[in-house]
């Protein structure tokens, strides 16, 4: 996700019998950071207002109808306080943003401490923050508490707010694809689709009877098919799998594609068994790998709730997630776990690239019956967790943290899994359990937690459970 996608709007406080003449510093100041992070920014025309200020009601309406005229042009609102800064004229300017609001206030300097250059946005701060809570108006903010723009921590700060923007933009219109029904062993995988809906979530859903209807029209010489196997062979070791499988895969493959485009879907779960191994001797573990490689979210197992997750985390990294079991035990060690799924992880995360094989679960009982698993290793990065669930009308999530190893798997280990260390796992498995948290969780890559809490609690509406 790179940085230049993403627009703010430059807001820069006042009160008058503060220093004014800081504003002119502090515009200079906050363009100068915004590029050289690589931002695209808007800021109001210095004439505009005394100062190039907000301060009055007057000087907000202004700032209002301006951020009006260039609505949709902007990701989120830098509330910057070069002084202590009026609350009225923030609230007027900013109670219908309608976008995350990060708010950065200057610092005092010990050798400028007189009435000239004093700011005061230390205290100011905190009356802004009390009256936007007063209007119910949905801020950020992050530590520390005063920080200048030119400091790599206001860099920090601005990475994590270009990240909740992004999961806030992402997730309050989100349009999910489910390919067919919930797989009648997997109660675990139910959901609400009212509740989604409240939260601007909408389930377009597919039956799997019309996947097949267009697999079997599609001809094996169809040039999307073609460019299909070439992908998918490029993607990956496609060595062992046999020529009629690879064709089937590959027109799968076409028809989730076309999906995708037609009804704007932004991201899809899919029943993968065990009609497609019944039907085709196919698994399409390795076609969901690869949307995943590519940034669209696919979960397996019609797991929905997986999905959304994933698209959240995707959303804050920039990078592929996974959808993974929590598998097994690794020895004695209480701190770690297998987490697995047989192969529809994106490369990208995965220690080397994988290699395509005949599903074992499936052909255990009948070879040949289930190709398309992507077997291999996931790579060792500092990773985040979570699921969500509908319940009672309410979309709960949860969010933590902790890290994949590079601990090696035995061998004979089938499809695509890692070794996880969380720290306090016995205590956090014990709460999702007795939470009614299914036995799948998304992983992302980074720590995300703080910038999901963020998005979640303050935007978008979502309830949160801590796992201690």
């Amino acid at each position: 996700m790179e940085n230049k996608t993403m627009t703010f709007a430059l807001y820069f406080g006042n009160r008058s019998f503060m220093p004014e003449t800081l504003i002119a510093g502090a515009r200079t100041e906050m363009v100068q950071v915004m590029e050289e992070c690589g931002y695209n920014y808007l800021i109001m025309d210095e004439d505009a207002t005394p100062y190039g200020g907000i301060e009055t009601r007057e000087d907000g309406r202004k700032y209002a109808a301006w951020l009006k005229s260039h609505e949709g042009e902007y990701d989120g609102v830098v509330l910057c306080m070069p002084n202590f800064s009026d609350e009225n004229g923030a609230v007027t300017a900013l109670q219908d943003a309608g976008v995350p609001i990060l708010i950065q206030a200057y610092p005092d300097e010990l050798d400028k401490m007189g009435f000239e250059f004093r700011r005061d946005a230390y205290c100011g701060k905190f009356s802004i923050e009390d009256v936007f809570h007063q209007y119910g108006i949905p801020y950020t903010v992050f530590k520390p508490h005063v920080v200048h723009p030119l400091t790599d921590a206001f860099k920090q700060n601005m990475s994590d707010f270009a990240a909740v923007c992004r999961v806030v933009k992402g997730m309050k219109r989100l349009t999910i694809g489910c390919f067919g029904a919930r797989t009648t062993a997997f109660k675990t995988v139910r959901f609400d689709e009212i509740t989604l809906q409240k939260y601007g979530i909408t389930v377009e859903s597919f039956d799997l009877s019309a996947l097949i209807y267009e697999m079997d029209r599609k001809q094996d010489d169809d040039p999307m098919v073609l460019a299909k196997i070439k992908r998918l062979k490029s993607y990956t070791d496609f060595s062992k799998v046999p020529s009629q499988k690879t064709i089937y895969l590959a027109k799968l493959g076409v028809i989730l594609d076309e999906y995708m485009e037609k009804y704007n879907l932004d991201a899809l779960t899919l029943r993968c068994w065990e009609e497609l191994q019944s039907f085709y001797g196919i698994a399409p573990c390795v076609l969901l790998s690869e949307l995943n490689d590519r940034r669209i979210v696919a979960s397996c197992e019609v797991d929905l709730c997986s999905a959304i997750s994933m698209q959240a985390m995707q959303l804050a990294s920039g990078m592929p997630t996974a959808c993974v079991d929590w598998n097994n035990n690794y020895g004695e060690d209480q701190d770690k776990v297998i987490l697995f799924h047989c192969g529809p992880i994106a490369e990208t995360l995965m220690a080397a690239p994988g290699q395509v094989t005949d599903h074992k679960m499936f052909s255990k009982t009948t070879p040949d019956q289930g190709w398309g698993s992507n077997e291999g290793r996931i790579r060792a990065f500092p990773m985040t967790f979570s699921n969500c669930k509908t319940e009672d009308g309410k979309l709960t999530f949860y969010f933590s943290e902790g890290e994949f190893t590079q601990d090696e798997i035995q061998e004979g280990f089938f499809g695509c899994g890692g070794v996880a260390r969380i720290d306090n796992l016995q205590d956090k498995l014990l709460t999702l359990g007795r939470n009614g948290f299914r036995h799948h969780t998304a992983v992302g890559v980074g720590n995300l937690k703080s910038v999901l809490d963020e998005a979640s609690k303050y935007y978008l509406g979502y309830d949160l459970i801590e796992l201690g």
